[in-house]
């Protein structure tokens, strides 16, 4: 054993008497010739290790073999045209495996084992795949390769939850195919995609079909945000009695001046500004692609704009949550008690939690400072996202406060209370795995005036059979949603660099 440039090198020699020919299983005696082979092995305290070893050529005696001479190889040790031993092969194949190209690269050098990323992508792709089983409960689920516009699907073991497949495309036909290839399914479990229903349909007709809970209820979610930002003008307390003024004071009065319009975001404005450029331009017999080119917006957009009432996206819009939200019922107070000075209002919030910059508070009070009447000093009544989340939340887990304000908003609105009603149902089915209450369900939200509701109920009986499943077993297709969230973060640790093949292997062999 010696040490050159700071790498511990040991020099050996093979004592093994024969060897055997690869080509046709001969052992032979009859010494060739002999040569040194330089192996890198795994580092001893953090230096590099360095292996001489001499090999002996031999002659095969077997005149029908291909091959005159061979080298010996010493099992353990050595492979043919390897320049690595097998210790550190693998160890680099995990190092690879954990953390790709890049990363890896640093990591080995830390650990005295140098190389350079590209040896690790091509360890990576030259482990082979495991064995792949046929389950007879799967996971289904799509993920993205390029955002928009190249998909994969997943698939899953949901007894294991390990990773079985990964192939490209995210269709029916993709999926078909493969369950075709592997009969003896019986359950799969898939989120509420159109092309995953119908593959799944035609591809295993005997298996059942179990729709995920958790996108039920992110279903269920959205619709109950609809029905509330419908009902928004519920939302605001109603003036005190003190606070209303009889006809004979307003005979003596006069009319009241007009008040000035809410406070509107930039974002309502140019949701105002654009849906009146689009439908200016349709009025004009334009075409909605040549809205889209002329305006530099999507088709999407201006079919969105073009169908859809300007109310709707200004509701939106001016009810988005905003970090300044619980701060401005004391600017209003502030400022109605005469201060008017955006850097002092911005110091007082900051005592009160405020983070955020001084510019967003000296926009907020331009927009005070342009209206001719004070602003209302009542506390601002809550988001209609917010009030949607305190109706899907279970009442216990609500603070005080919340479950006063909604009480009071339900107490208002009949509509917003029955939704609550159906949520808690709908809870309920999910908790208990009562899927056989589903119709009864359904039949009770459609005897009510709850638009978006009805749409969210007559989806579900499209897929009826696999939501009263999701509704009533006990699998669920969170394994694969989780997967495919570790998968998402094995893609972005090759920063974005992934072919399938490889992305394929580190899913699979991990």
């Amino acid at each position: 054993m010696q040490v050159e440039e700071g790498a511990v090198v040991f020099t050996v020699g093979s004592a093994i008497p024969a060897a055997t020919c690869p080509g046709c299983g001969t052992t032979s005696a009859r010494t060739h010739g002999s040569y040194r082979r330089r192996l890198t092995d795994l580092p001893i305290s953090g230096r590099p290790v360095r292996i001489d070893v001499g090999v002996r050529r031999f002659r095969c005696d077997d005149p029908g073999c291909g091959a005159v001479t061979f080298a010996e190889q010493i099992p353990g040790l050595t492979a043919p045209f390897a320049r690595r031993t097998a210790g550190l092969t693998d160890r680099l194949a995990a190092i690879g495996l954990a953390l790709a190209g890049r990363a890896g690269s640093r990591l080995a050098a830390k650990l005295g084992m140098p190389t350079c990323r590209d040896t690790l992508i091509r360890l990576i792709r030259a482990l082979p795949e495991p064995p792949e089983a046929v389950p007879t409960v799967i996971g289904v689920d799509d993920f993205a390769l390029r955002k928009g516009a190249v998909y994969g699907t997943l698939i899953i073991d949901m007894q294991t939850h390990r990773p079985i497949d990964i192939f490209p495309g995210r269709d029916a036909a993709t999926l078909v195919a493969w369950l075709a290839a592997r009969p003896g399914i019986e359950v799969i479990c898939r989120d509420r995609a159109g092309a995953y229903a119908h593959g799944a349909r035609v591809g295993a007709p005997d298996a059942i079909e179990v729709a995920d809970r958790w996108h039920l209820w992110a279903n269920l979610g959205a619709a109950v945000e609809k029905t509330v930002f419908t009902h928004a003008a519920c939302l605001p307390e109603p003036p005190l009695a003190e606070d209303l003024v009889t006809d004979e004071q307003c005979d003596e009065a006069g009319p009241p001046p007009e008040p000035d319009p809410p406070i509107e975001y930039p974002l309502a404005r140019r949701h105002r500004e654009r849906h009146a450029a689009i439908h200016e331009l349709l009025a004009a017999g334009r075409s909605r692609t040549q809205v889209a080119r002329e305006l530099g917006i999507s088709v999407r957009t201006v079919y969105r704009f073009a169908g859809t009432p300007l109310e709707q996206h200004l509701g939106r819009a001016n009810n988005r949550t905003s970090r300044l939200d619980r701060f401005r019922d004391h600017l209003h107070q502030r400022f109605a008690d005469g201060v008017h000075n955006a850097r002092a209002l911005h110091r007082e919030i900051e005592l009160l939690g405020w983070r955020g910059s001084l510019r967003t508070v000296e926009r907020y009070v331009a927009q005070l400072r342009e209206r001719t009447d004070p602003p209302s000093t009542a506390p601002t009544p809550p988001k209609p996202r917010k009030v949607a989340s305190w109706i899907m939340s279970d009442p216990d887990h609500l603070t005080a406060g919340a479950a006063v304000q909604l009480k009071n908003i339900l107490a208002r609105c009949p509509e917003l209370e029955a939704t609550r009603h159906h949520v808690g149902s709908f809870a309920n089915m999910i908790q208990n795995l009562d899927g056989d209450r589903l119709p009864t369900w359904i039949d009770a939200v459609l005897a009510d005036r709850l638009p978006a509701l009805h749409s969210f109920a007559t989806s579900l009986t499209r897929d009826q059979d696999a939501v009263t499943a999701g509704l009533t077993l006990p699998w669920s297709n969170g394994p694969t949603e989780g997967t495919v969230n570790r998968l998402k973060m094995i893609k972005r640790s090759m920063y974005g660099r992934a072919n399938l093949d490889l992305l394929r292997r580190r899913v699979l062999i991990i």
